[in-house]
């Protein structure tokens, strides 16, 4: 799995080059049934994840786009990922605390311009800037739960594009 790029990404990214049309790929993923895998296809995606026996809070599931080259052959551009409904929860945490940094942030600023107390915005800021140093340990911690089978993943749609 060495295409993966730096263990800092949360939602790692690869782009593999194939001599097959996107459709002789696309079909090849479409008609291969092997547990525990399951694969659903929408235009040029498939996406692939693991059936319920194997699941587990922090399954990944791989999203692949597969596009056609002008100049013959495909683009398959992968994407590793949480479930879409933890991915958008741990998103609305996100935003639910960098706007309250900056409305805290305003606070501060209006506070300080007008010569009244401004510390405990300030504490609350940093305790903002502690939350978010939280969810992104919490997210890597997931990340690396689901290495393995992200790696199963990986393998999986490597055989069935027929690489070793």
């Amino acid at each position: 799995m060495n295409t993966l790029p730096s263990e800092i990404v949360l939602r790692p990214r690869f782009q593999l080059e194939q001599e097959a049309s996107n459709e002789k790929l696309l079909n090849a993923f479409e008609k291969t049934k092997r547990p525990p895998f399951i694969i659903k296809r929408l235009d040029d995606h498939v996406f692939i994840k693991f059936n319920k026996q194997e699941v587990h809070f922090w399954s990944p599931q791989l999203q692949l786009e597969i596009v056609e080259k002008e100049e013959g052959g495909s683009t398959l551009y992968g994407l590793f990922g949480p479930n879409p409904t933890l991915w958008t929860f741990f998103m609305f945490l996100h935003f639910g605390v960098g706007t309250f940094f900056v409305i805290f942030g305003i606070w501060a600023y209006s506070s300080a311009a007008l010569d009244k107390p401004y510390v405990w915005q300030l504490g609350i800021m940093g305790l903002l800037v502690a939350l978010w140093f939280v969810l992104y340990a919490f997210g890597r911690a997931g990340k690396k739960k689901g290495k393995s089978q992200m790696q199963a993943l990986y393998s999986f749609m490597e055989d069935i594009l027929g690489k070793d």
